[in-house]
């Protein structure tokens, strides 16, 4: 996959990399990364030369049919692990067990904090479940990475990305083994994680928002339903307008004719009188 995907990703795109002597030569590490656009986990690993593993949710490589073979192939190729999202604690669970499975083959972990995609290209409050309870647990080193302009080669909506040069910037490992033994403390899985955010924010450039991006995709959804809504009621308010001057005119047309009959009446009267 990094010849049939990686090589014409970086031909076509020519992303520019700072940082990448961070990344270490051999031995696990963490890849605790913003995430801008479904393609951070295909630029990433493109320009590494060791393997990157990804979790993706388990739909992808279960969907029946040509198309879902095809799919499932296509994401395990580029280092995609299946998560089963069911039962009590769903991903957060399946996500820690996969993270140090393959952390302990002495591999690299890639992760995103904040949970999902950026809904608006700011830096969301990422989640402690994940990525502080793997750090913690394997003792693994955590390498912050910043994912640069990704969202802006296919915006939603967009069939054809756009050719332009996104960036990728590595900073050095955070070691937090100062912390060993207590991975199930949430005070310190807290910390963990916003010492991670704060190194992608410094990285990335972006405005810092402290509150989960799933929080706030669910208000822009609302936000947008309401003025879904408004428009609704304003178009339907702009037809019942537009219905009463129809038959305003029609009255007043109606009033008109009325009026001219009863002239026409009384002119014939006032003829036939004389």
């Amino acid at each position: 996959m990094k010849f049939s995907v990686g090589g014409p990703l970086k031909l076509a795109f020519r992303p520019w990399v700072e940082g990448l002597e961070h990344i270490p030569a051999e031995g696990p590490a963490i890849l605790a990364s913003n995430h801008l656009s479904f393609s951070d986990s295909f630029f990433l690993p493109a320009v590494l030369d060791r393997k990157v593993t990804f979790i993706a949710k388990a739909e992808y490589f279960t969907t029946p049919g040509v198309k879902g073979r095809m799919t499932a192939a296509f994401f395990k190729g580029v280092g995609q692990l299946p998560v089963d999202r069911s039962g009590a604690r769903g991903a957060g669970e399946a996500a820690v067990k996969s993270g140090i499975d393959v952390l302990e083959r002495g591999e690299l972990f890639g992760i995103y904090p904040e949970g999902t995609r950026s809904p608006d290209g700011r830096l969301y409050r990422g989640k402690p479940g994940g990525l502080a309870r793997v750090a913690l647990a394997s003792g693994a080193p955590v390498v912050p990475v910043a994912m640069i302009d990704t969202e802006k080669i296919q915006p939603p909506g967009k069939v054809m990305p756009k050719l332009m040069r996104p960036g990728i910037r590595i900073g050095k490992p955070l070691d937090f083994s100062r912390y060993n033994g207590m991975e199930n403390d949430r005070f310190v899985l807290r910390a963990v994680t916003d010492e991670v955010m704060y190194e992608i924010m410094k990285l990335s450039g972006q405005e810092y928002v402290d509150i989960y991006a799933t929080a706030a995709k669910r208000q822009i959804a609302e936000v947008a339903k309401a003025e879904k809504q408004a428009n609704k009621e304003a178009e339907q308010a702009q037809k019942q307008a537009e219905k009463a001057a129809v038959e305003a005119e029609k009255a007043t047309e109606a009033a008109a004719a009325a009026e001219a009959a009863a002239a026409a009446a009384a002119a014939a009267k006032e003829r036939a009188g004389s």
